[in-house]
């Protein structure tokens, strides 16, 4: 019982220095070294860092999922819906904890995707729920295939996430997202749809 807290308590505070700092920066050596405990401890509990971090991101990934589905929780408009999940995801990559997500995408993404399909499938069968609504409601176009849809949109945001391709744009990340995922929701609109775009555009502009 003593191990498992002890295990637990070195997850919970290389979380903590992970999202603060970024993952390369840290070493075992210098989390253990903030914990107060010896190197011999940490890796008692993980072969490596990497396992290490794969624990971090199981505990942060079920939460970012959470709070997306609390996004969607109440919005009756599946668009709005979809706005407010792609605005959180960059608020997540780009915001304050950047180093960690930049660290995660570039140079850990299999254990990323790893650890986001065991946390966020949830997740991602309600967005592809919310673009069928859309489809039925006649928000989106009708011919769509919603997984199809999911996917392009995950692999549009992986590029910009995860390369440095439009580095040289000297975009503000938000304003790179609308160069490329907003301007394929727009593209998947009907007349219908590009109204609440629009009607969303003016809110946050």
């Amino acid at each position: 019982m003593k191990e498992q807290i002890i295990k637990e308590q070195i997850i919970e505070t290389s979380l903590k220095h992970f999202l603060a700092d970024g993952i390369r920066s840290n070493t075992m050596q210098k989390l253990a070294a903030a914990m107060g405990i010896s190197t011999k401890t940490m890796y008692k509990f993980f072969v490596d860092k990497e396992a290490l971090l794969e624990e971090c991101l199981k505990i942060h990934y079920k939460g970012a999922g959470n709070e997306l589905l609390d996004l969607i929780d109440g919005t009756a408009n599946p668009i709005v819906s979809l706005w407010n999940i792609y605005s959180k995801t960059v608020e997540l990559d780009f915001g304050v904890n950047h180093a960690f997500y930049h660290d995660l995408n570039y140079y850990y993404p299999e254990l990323q995707d790893k650890i986001i399909k065991q946390y966020v499938s949830n997740t991602t069968t309600i967005i592809t729920g919310i673009i069928k609504q859309g489809i039925e409601e006649g928000y989106f176009l009708s011919y769509l295939q919603p997984s199809v849809v999911m996917e392009v949109s995950a692999v549009l945001y992986a590029s910009v996430t995860r390369y440095n391709s439009y580095e040289k744009s000297g975009l503000k990340p938000e304003d790179l997202f609308n160069h490329t995922t907003t301007i394929y929701l727009r593209g998947i609109c009907t007349d219908k749809g590009l109204k609440v775009m629009n009607q969303l555009n003016e809110l946050t502009n």
